[in-house]
């Protein structure tokens, strides 16, 4: 779920910011996972620190603690399953959870990378869209690459959760 609990809405704030969420939906499902790898790994310093501070990891338990006991195929299945929107387990778990903890599923997803988690196979070479997204988001300010990052992670997953009405849309006023 988004912050607005409308994943209508991009939280990308710009054109330019809007741009780079739709190359990244335009990527394959392995491609996107491989551009969170990176993300995390090249940009890791100045992501990191927005999201643990505003997390809450006990609400992630099923992926924050029983994920990383799965076998690496079974990781793997559940990343693309996330990014796929999958009707799921895991994929409703992570879809139930708001942006900063999304993000901290990534991260702490990509720190045990190798160990923990299923790794990068050691040939694979990121496509050149795939290189063009995080040149373009590094040259990006910490605030527009954020708004990239939640805007990406707050549509994965699957949720059947709608947004509610606004008063301008039902002409009602909320009662207590």
């Amino acid at each position: 779920m988004t912050a607005s609990y409308d994943k209508t809405i991009s939280q990308a704030q710009s054109n330019e910011t809007q741009n780079l969420v739709d190359a990244f939906n335009a990527l394959d499902t392995d491609a996107k996972l491989a551009w969170f790898y990176f993300v995390y790994k090249k940009m890791g310093d100045s992501v990191t620190p927005a999201v643990p501070t505003a997390a809450e990891p006990e609400l992630a338990p099923i992926l924050l603690g029983d994920y990383f006991e799965l076998s690496d195929d079974e990781q793997l299945a559940i990343m693309r399953d996330i990014v796929n929107r999958k009707d799921t387990e895991y994929s409703r778990a992570y879809g139930s959870i708001k942006e900063n903890n999304q993000l901290l599923v990534w991260y702490a997803w990509a720190v045990a990378m190798g160990n923990q988690v299923v790794g990068m196979p050691a040939n694979y070479e990121p496509s050149k869209e795939i290189n063009d997204l995080l040149s373009q988001t590094e040259g990006l300010d910490f605030e527009e690459q954020i708004s990239i990052f939640r805007t990406i992670a707050g549509e994965l997953g699957y949720t059947d959760v709608k947004p509610i009405a606004t008063q301008a849309e039902t002409g009602k006023t909320s009662s207590l």
